[in-house]
């Protein structure tokens, strides 16, 4: 199965991404998953223009990304949280490609606060279903993440490793389910 983790964050200087990168590392130890992460400060797509809806549709600069989108088979989105909801960045990257129908989403939210994103997790929880996808009922909020990871996305914090076991481990479960009911 092929999983994108998206890392949401436009911010070069982004602490998310450490979020991200330690899930890239997981999921990459514990399975045999095709794991890659699209980091949004790497695309500049530009505003939504228009609904790439295969990869050939798709302008050359963007068909890599739209490779990746289109064969993704689950997706993870890893967000800070702004103004309350998740980047504008990841809500312009599904505007390019809506459809992922019975697609598992995992969502994970970081802040350096103490509140760790929850309020965009409940965001993302109404647009997952717009896309069609499945939300893992198991989310992986981080509050303080600049103090639960280092910039190479360790774990600096081991008081977190359980949480991060339990959404990996739920993640997993509907991923895997989802991908083998579609066969």
């Amino acid at each position: 199965m092929k999983i994108e983790i998206i890392g949401g964050s436009p911010r070069k200087e982004s602490v998310s991404i450490r979020a991200a990168l330690h899930l890239e590392q997981v999921l990459k130890a514990q399975t045999k998953h095709q794991i890659g992460l699209i980091n949004l400060n790497s695309f500049q797509l530009g505003s939504f223009q228009k609904v790439f809806k295969n990869i050939d549709e798709t302008p050359e600069e963007y068909k890599p990304l739209a490779k990746r989108m289109f064969e993704a088979e689950a997706f993870i989105i890893v967000t800070p949280e702004y103004n309350g909801s998740y980047t504008a960045a990841i809500k312009n990257l599904f505007d390019h490609f809506p459809k992922q129908s019975r697609k598992a989403f995992g969502i994970v939210t970081t802040s350096t606060g103490a509140l760790g994103g929850a309020r965009s997790s409940q965001q993302l929880l109404l647009y997952i279903p717009a896309l069609f996808g499945i939300a893992s009922p198991y989310l992986l909020i981080t509050p303080h993440v600049d103090q639960k990871f280092d910039i190479s996305g360790k774990l600096i914090d081991e008081k977190f490793q359980l949480p991060i076991d339990t959404f990996v481990r739920e993640f997993l479960f509907l991923a895997e389910k989802l991908n083998s009911d579609s066969r």
